[in-house]
Formats: C-alpha cells, structure tokens, sequence
C-alpha cells in the first residue's frame, strides 16, 4: 500500500477544501444548542458547503445519506442525522467532509449540549487532548504506528479508552485511503508516511468499554456498555519538518 502524495495543485485544493470544511465546523458549533435537532444542523452544513463552491463529502459516499454524521453520546461514529432533538447534557459528535476539485478533506468536533457532566467534560478534554498530543510527532517519515501509540497511551494515561477498530486515515482523490491510522498501536509498526500526505487523525474515545455494536440502520457505532464516547479529527498534510492542519 501506497500514499498518495499531493500535487502541488492538489495541496491548494486541500487548503481551501479544509477552509470551507473549518467554517462549516465553526458555525456549527454555534447552532448546538438544547431543542436543535441533528438534521437541523446537517441542513445548515450542506447549505454552508454549498453556498461556499464545495460538495458535501460525505453524502453519497457508500450510500451514506446525510452531510453529516451526527453521534450523541454513547455513538462514536456514523450517527445519521434524524429529527431526534439534542437535549441538556449530552455530548454530541460532529464529522464532516468536503469534496473540492476532486480532493477531500475530513475533520470532526465533539461539544457538550448546554451544562454537561464533569465526566463528560473530562471525555471530551481527553480525547480532544490526544489529538493535540498526536500531531506533535507528525513528521515526515514516521511510521502510523506512531501516531497510533502516542494516541493510546495519553487516552489510556488519562483513564480512558481508545475506540481500537476505528481508525483515522489518508485523504486525497478518496476519502479513505493508505495509511491507516488506528487509535492504538506499537510505534514503528504500520506505513511509513511520506512528505506531501493529507492524513486524517482522528482519536475515538470512550469513557468505558472500547468494545462497539452496529445499530439496525447499517451505520451507526455506539458503545456496547452505553458509555459516552467523543471524537475530534483533523485533516493536515505531512510536511518534511512538521504538518499543516488544513481542516
């Protein structure tokens, strides 16, 4: 398996998807609030792509029907936005993409619903954490596993456990592609990862058991004990000295 390394083309087409996809996440965060429903806020992100010249990168994909994937509380991924309406004191999981000039950018947020828990609160610094943690390692030439192991142990450090079959991934002409990036794993193990990558890092965090369950509709991911999971994702390109978070 093989990254795919950016044109410089493709990498310009990578900043301005990832600007479009950051404000999509931005204003976002504004409109959660008690009372909003998920497809209210997945309304909001396709009509912000659009009006913006990006296309949702999400909807269609594999037959996914949304812009969004809306997860509240013990989903950890996937969740499919509905009428269901957020209420005081869940969490609620964000996760977009953006489709411009045939290359894609991914990136997610987790926020609390009006006065959350301080388990809850401590959910979402954790895993929130572990992607700031992650991305000081990432460099040109590190191997995934890297990536991986430095996510697991600041999770597992922090009294938390990492969603270990979820995964972050490549970006580029796909929205998933080489390498993948676990959110465990041994350091030095996995694809070396090469200068001119656009990768997505992604830590999938449970307060509970890491063990998932795929709910009835054929997408959703949630927690096999109903543990509060969280989940924050980045799109960068891999640069020789360091990265650039585009998204």
């Amino acid at each position: 398996m093989s990254c795919q390394i950016l044109t410089p083309d493709q990498k310009d087409a990578a900043r301005r998807s990832g600007a479009i996809l950051s404000g999509c996440l931005t204003m976002l965060g504004e409109l959660v609030k008690p009372g909003i429903s998920t497809l209210e806020l997945d309304i909001a992100a396709e009509e912000f792509i659009r009006s913006k010249g990006g296309e949702p990168g999400f909807k269609g994909y594999h037959g996914f029907p949304s812009t969004l994937c809306t997860s509240v509380n013990e989903e950890c991924v996937h969740g499919i936005p509905s009428d269901r309406k957020l209420l005081e004191g869940d969490i609620v999981s964000y996760d977009c993409g953006v489709l411009l000039d045939g290359i894609y950018t991914d990136a997610c947020r987790s926020v609390g619903v009006g006065i959350i828990s301080q388990d809850a609160q401590k959910l979402l610094n954790v895993t929130k954490g572990a992607l700031e943690k992650a991305l000081t390692v990432v460099k040109a030439g590190i191997f995934s596993g890297d990536i991986s192991a430095t996510i697991q142990k600041y999770v597992e450090d922090n009294g938390c456990k990492p969603v270990q079959s979820l995964t972050g991934h490549g970006l580029g002409s796909d929205l998933h592609q080489p390498p993948d990036i676990p959110n465990s794993g041994k350091a030095g193990s996995g694809i070396r990862i090469p200068a001119g990558t656009l990768i997505a890092i992604e830590p999938i965090v449970s307060a509970g058991t890491d063990e998932i369950k795929e709910l009835n509709d054929g997408w959703t991911i949630c927690t096999t004990d109903g543990s509060l999971c969280a989940h924050f994702e980045h799109s960068l390109l891999v640069k020789e000295d360091g990265y650039e978070v585009v998204a």
